[in-house]
């Protein structure tokens, strides 16, 4: 794994050297946008609204549209002034029961790595949070913008889950909340021992991705079939006999022998190119080709 992060756990003068990991992964099948006619792959350019032109990324810098229509243009210099304390350091603002924190309140998981200079008092910070039975709440900045978090312990690591802030949370307002619905006491213990029925342990690997592997197999299945095209084929034909054609061209004022041979020597480079693009296409279909489940 790659560090995401690098900073301090602190409380007041208490300080633990860490390191951060993504501590999830996304496991779905890649997929691209292509032209439908000839396979190409769907490119996406930075283009200015006023003059059409595309833009370098050098030239792009964050902006705040105001109601009127204008901008408000902030470079990384000027974010860079702001005062951030939390950059490198999760600030810990102090410690609450895990059950009182409404899941909808998270959003990322990351691992922290003591290094190893902070790896005692990361083990007994990690020891007095699992005997407290409490998690840290504490503030920290990710990705230029500062955000809340809790501290836990999962398999003696130390887990940062960010979160949102209380007005980040939208409040539910749908018809049926200010209905009077009517509901029998015996449909109601009936749901409940239907549920208490179906109630167990939670054990994820018992729960797989059927979309995943549907996707897959069809992949697969296209694939013997031999239902693939290749985007640059036609492309690079088309650009060998243009290549041929300039250079016979080129060398029609020459004496008949030196055009001879430079036409023959052209007439080899382009054979000679026409296998590698054959060989890197096969390369690249099997490169492509999902595993099997």
């Amino acid at each position: 794994m790659r560090a995401v992060w690098k900073g301090t756990i602190g409380y007041g003068a208490f300080a633990i050297p860490v390191k951060a990991y993504s501590a999830t992964e996304e496991s779905g099948v890649s997929l691209r946008q292509h032209h439908r006619h000839d396979g190409g792959r769907i490119k996406y350019r930075r283009v200015c609204e006023v003059d059409d032109a595309e833009v370098p990324a050098t030239e792009i810098v964050k902006g705040y549209e105001m109601p009127g229509g204008d901008v408000v243009l902030l470079t990384e210099e000027d974010v860079a002034t702001l005062p951030l304390s939390t950059a490198h350091h999760i600030d810990v603002r102090g410690f609450a029961p895990l059950e009182q924190i409404d899941p909808i309140y998270f959003a990322r998981s990351y691992y922290l790595e003591p290094e190893p200079a902070g790896t005692k008092p990361y083990v007994l910070f990690s020891e007095a949070l699992q005997q407290s039975g409490r998690i840290a709440v504490v503030k920290v900045a990710l990705r230029q913008r500062e955000t809340l978090g809790a501290l836990r312990v999962r398999d003696q690591v130390i887990v940062l889950e960010t979160m949102l802030w209380a007005d980040e949370i939208r409040t539910p307002d749908f018809p049926f909340l200010h209905e009077d619905v009517d509901v029998r006491l015996g449909e109601l213990r009936a749901a409940v021992t239907m549920i208490e029925h179906l109630a167990g342990d939670f054990e994820p690997e018992r729960y797989s991705d059927h979309y995943r592997e549907a996707l897959e197999a069809l992949i697969q299945a296209k694939i013997d079939g031999s239902e693939v095209v290749q985007p640059t084929a036609a492309a690079q034909d088309a650009g060998v006999a243009e290549l041929l054609a300039a250079l016979q061209q080129g060398v029609a004022e020459l004496p008949e022998q030196a055009g001879a041979d430079a036409v023959g020597k052209a007439r080899q480079a382009a054979r000679k190119a026409a296998g590698s693009s054959a060989a890197a296409r096969r390369s690249a279909a099997k490169a492509s080709t999902p595993a099997k489940s």
